[in-house]
């Protein structure tokens, strides 16, 4: 493990109306090596573009690695820290109130993904003086305006 590459991922969410048109935006940085990822929906949560950043991210990793994901999501931080994302999987993606875990589709892949890294989880503050958040916030906006968005598969009214 000591000799995994050591990756930073910073990403951001955004939905213009919640739900709403929504974007993602996602900075990789591996030692000098930056390399921007973004995307979007055209009927979305925020929540949901949070952790579709995530979850790019994670996918653009080629093999395992020691990563530190920065985000301004407390959802997220709070989610995979507490230990809430795997006991609403052991409760067959149901809360400790017994309603549906939401984004449990969403969830269930970033588990599946972070499982083959080592992951620590960084809360940072949105909108502030983090330059690569900023710039996801940037990133995802700018997808979340893109013309003739796809639909996203798991989003439910």
């Amino acid at each position: 493990m000591s000799d995994w590459p050591e990756v930073e991922i910073y990403t951001d969410g955004a939905c213009s109306g919640n739900p709403g048109p929504g974007g993602y935006g996602v900075i990789l940085r591996y030692g000098s090596h930056i390399k921007e990822l973004s995307g979007g929906y055209a009927l979305t949560t925020n929540n949901r573009m949070e952790l579709m950043a995530v979850i790019a991210g994670l996918k653009a990793l080629k093999r395992p690695c020691r990563v530190t994901i920065y985000t301004d999501s407390r959802y997220i931080v709070d989610a995979m820290t507490r230990g809430w994302v795997r006991r609403w999987q052991a409760n067959s993606w149901r809360r400790e109130n017994g309603e549906p875990a939401k984004n449990a589709d969403l969830w269930e892949q970033i588990l599946l993904l972070a499982d083959r890294h080592r992951v620590n989880w960084v809360w940072v503050k949105g909108h502030a003086d983090n330059a690569f958040n900023n710039r996801c916030d940037q990133l995802a906006v700018e997808a979340s305006r893109q013309p003739s968005l796809p639909v996203d598969p798991g989003f439910q009214t």
